[in-house]
């Protein structure tokens, strides 16, 4: 079932999914750790790469080999890797393109986690990260030195929503001889396909928008197959590699594994010798959500911009940020590549501040206080003080977050709902101000 044949919401629901000798409509969950060698021939073949098949599920499993084939057509990409979660994802891209003395050059407007990552744990083992502001695509080309492996982008910056220009930066990143790793999360190939813009490799945490009911966690790379590893800046790709006897990743794979080197070298070197490895329960659930993953972004878009419009017109509210609103900083660039929607998520600050921040989501009614997004409930958090607060208060405030900011992940309810359940805090504290 090829891409350009179907559509993205019958892919949603079919690709990757052969009809088996059960003739089961449903994905099969296929509990296993192993799968029998037809011989010791075949057995030695799989491990050499000179045959595909599974071995074992912490590297491939039939139920995951779905949802990777499904994302990978949703993505228009070559090939996926799942794992065990999008933090995983992120940390395994990393070291299968990037050694000690190497170095990444990344949006400064993440995740915490992954900034925490990025900041703190790769300098450890000898890579170097260097931050730049994501809104100035030349920030990225100052930045970048010989070693320099890759640049990092988020689509959309959590948690301050700053639109981030895919196509731009993928331009310095091609121009300088490095793929463009973008996680994007925060619009699923349904709002944004980041490969058509020029991503290299593209990361979705599985356990948000895409699984989509906050059942289970899972993150997954996409391979778009066609950056030139072979270009004079990755070693790992084109010196001897001892885990393969010597093997060149950018040169001696044939057709048709050499576009997607990336992913292999993914799933060989960091997934099989390291174990970061999804479960096929969990495969199988997530596969659950991305069966209806354009009816629910669709709403969510629709939902989380009622709710933007709304709090951008309440007295008790300073600011709002949501890049679908037409007075956002990022709205003219958003508008240009986000067609089916901007997203479910709202960050917006009130009178009163802090204080006032917290007792609004102390009080709030209807949105769940926890540590996630892309549920079909809606969520509430204060990111400055948990998601984000291994950062210090100047990197903080140099990512755009500010202490008063109060992070909205939109959901499925009727929008009056939630709009009613925001107006009964906002008009209880003291962000009501002089309304």
């Amino acid at each position: 079932m090829s891409s350009p044949k179907y559509r993205f919401e019958t892919l949603a629901l079919h690709a990757g999914q052969p009809v088996d000798a059960t003739l089961s409509r449903g994905v099969p969950v296929y509990r296993t750790t192993s799968y029998l060698f037809k011989s010791t021939e075949h057995a030695a073949n799989l491990f050499a790469l000179k045959e595909l098949g599974n071995i074992y599920t912490r590297l491939m499993n039939p139920t995951t080999d779905t949802l990777e084939q499904r994302v990978t057509q949703l993505e228009g990409g070559a090939a996926s890797v799942a794992v065990a979660s999008g933090t995983a994802a992120i940390f395994n891209t990393i070291i299968t393109l990037a050694e000690a003395g190497d170095n990444i050059v990344s949006a400064n407007n993440l995740y915490g986690g992954t900034y925490t990552q990025f900041d703190a744990i790769l300098p450890k083992l000898g890579i170097n990260v260097t931050f730049v502001d994501p809104k100035d695509p030349a920030n990225f080309e100052h930045a970048i030195t010989e070693k320099t492996r890759a640049l990092f982008i988020e689509t959309i910056g959590n948690p301050v929503l700053d639109y981030t220009d895919v196509r731009a930066i993928a331009e310095v990143a091609h121009r300088n001889g490095l793929p463009l790793i973008v996680d994007a999360t925060f619009t699923t190939p349904y709002l944004l396909k980041t490969i058509e813009l020029g991503a290299d490799i593209v990361i979705n945490s599985l356990t948000k928008w895409l699984g989509g009911h906050g059942a289970g966690i899972g993150g997954i790379i996409t391979d778009a197959g066609r950056f030139n590893w072979n270009g004079g800046r990755h070693p790992l790709f084109t010196e001897a590699d001892k885990n393969y006897h010597g093997l060149h990743w950018a040169i001696d794979l044939p057709e048709p594994l050499a576009p997607i080197a990336f992913a292999l070298r993914f799933r060989t070197v960091p997934l099989r010798n390291l174990g970061a490895c999804i479960a096929p329960d969990n495969s199988w659930i997530l596969l659950q959500g991305i069966e209806t993953l354009p009816v629910r972004m669709a709403r969510h878009s629709e939902n989380a911009l009622k709710v933007a419009e709304h709090l951008s017109k309440h007295p008790g509210v300073t600011w709002v940020r949501y890049p679908g609103l037409k007075n956002d900083p990022s709205y003219p660039k958003a508008s240009k590549d986000l067609k089916n929607g901007f997203g479910g998520m709202v960050v917006f600050g009130v009178k009163g501040g802090y204080n006032a921040a917290v007792e609004i989501i102390d009080n709030i009614k209807l949105f769940s206080h926890l540590a996630n997004v892309g549920d079909a409930k809606s969520l509430i958090l204060h990111p400055a003080s948990t998601s984000h607060s291994q950062l210090t208060e100047e990197q903080q405030l140099q990512s755009g977050l500010s202490r008063d900011l109060i992070r909205l992940s939109i959901g499925l309810e009727h929008p009056d709902d939630l709009i009613e359940a925001l107006d009964e805090v906002l008009l209880s504290t003291g962000s009501k101000g002089n309304a």
